[in-house]
């Protein structure tokens, strides 16, 4: 299933409904990921400065029943590794492979 640029519409746990926009499925630990970012909104004073790159992060977690939750990441070195991850697929995608180079 491609969801690459597909945009899902989420409500946190206070009720509150919000769009993010699917970037990329990866998988850490054994545990599923997702990416996403924001909605553009045009202010570059609202730009992250934290060096996420605005990216939001969130774990895949199977309920009993079966169904599945998107939650939050509270563990910063976890999120850092998965972040890791994101960016050697996003960097991988834009720029290719050039670790082959690097070792001539």
């Amino acid at each position: 299933m491609d969801l690459e640029g597909s945009f899902l519409s989420l409500t946190d746990e206070e009720g509150n409904e919000f769009e993010l926009e699917f970037v990329d499925m990866l998988e850490y630990n054994g545990q599923r990921y997702m990416a996403f970012l924001p909605p553009e909104d045009g202010d570059p004073e609202t730009e992250p400065d934290d060096g996420t790159y605005g990216y939001i992060i969130l774990r895949v977690e199977v309920q009993p029943d079966g169904e599945e939750m998107l939650v939050t990441v509270d563990d910063a070195a976890e999120e850092d590794a998965v972040f890791e991850l994101l960016m050697d697929d996003v960097n991988e995608s834009y720029f290719g492979d050039d670790e082959d180079d690097e070792e001539d």
